[in-house]
This record gives C-alpha cells, structure tokens and sequence, in this order.
C-alpha cells in the first residue's frame, strides 16, 4: 500500500507537474490568443482605415474624372462649334468663288465679243481709210481733170475773145 500511495503520490506529482505545464499552456495561448485578437482588432482598424482612404481617393477620382469628363465635354462642344462656324464660312467662301469664277466668265465672254467688236470696227475703219484714199485719189483726179478743163476752157475763152477781137 505504501507503494500504491508513493505511486499515487508520484502520479499526483505528475499530474500536478502535468497540470503546471497544462495550465502554462493555457496561459501562453490564451496571451497567444489575446495578442491574436489585438492584431486582428489592429487589422480590421486598418482596413477600415484604408477602405475610407480608398473611398475618398475613388471619390476624388470620379470628382476629377466628371471634371476632365465635363472640361473635354465642353472642349469638344467649342470645337464643334468652331467646326460649324468654318464650315459656313467654307460654303460661303465656296458660293462667292463660284459667283467670281461665274463672273470672269462673263467677263471673258464680254471681252471676247468686246475683242470681236473691235475687230469689226477695226475692219471697217481700215476699209473706210481704203474709201477715203480712194475717194481722195479720185477728187485728186477730178480735180486734175478739172483744172486741165478749166485751163482748156480759158483758153478756149481766150481764143474766142482774141478771135472776135480780131474779127
């Protein structure tokens, strides 16, 4: 029986022993765990943290995206606009092209008929000088033949005075 009590005895030691080391166990896991739910606590603050972060910088983002967004929306807007605007002043630009080419070639047209008429007249001018020559020649002429009759005529006058005086 004394060797059942020193058993027992050693098996309470053991058990004692056991249970010391049991309850360190206890004890670093339980600190293990608590350090576990302080960093997890720690985590989920910084998670919580960086989703705000992360809000506000998309916020910020689709702020400045709207804002770029509405700046070429407005960009473009004045371009098309500009783009109207040349557009009427190309059509403009293209309609008074075609009055002026229009216009050259009434121009040209007139200055051909122009250049025809004058022709013509430059035509007739040259065959009336050819007339007037003509005709100066031919009163030249007459006037020769006249002035031979003339002096004929006196002397023919002269002749019969002299004769009548004579008779």
């Amino acid at each position: 029986m004394l060797n059942e009590a020193k058993n027992s005895e050693e098996k309470a030691k053991k058990a004692m022993v056991d249970a010391a080391r049991l309850a360190d166990e206890l004890r670093a896991e339980q600190e293990h765990a608590q350090n576990q739910e302080k960093m997890r606590k720690a985590l989920e603050v910084s998670v919580k943290e960086l989703q705000t972060r992360l809000e506000d910088v998309e916020n910020n983002a689709m702020k400045a995206g709207k804002k770029a967004v509405a700046k070429l929306e407005s960009r473009v807007s004045e371009l098309e606009s500009n783009l109207d605007t040349e557009t009427r002043r190309h059509a403009d630009a293209q309609k008074n092209l075609r009055k002026c080419e229009r216009r050259i070639k009434e121009l040209s047209f007139q200055s051909d008929e122009d250049k025809k008429n004058h022709e013509r007249m430059q035509d007739l001018v040259d065959k009336l000088q050819q007339k007037i020559k003509t005709y100066k020649r031919q009163i030249e002429e007459a006037e020769e033949i006249a002035a031979l009759n003339l002096a004929k005529f006196r002397k023919a006058q002269q002749e019969l005075e002299e004769a009548t005086a004579n008779a």
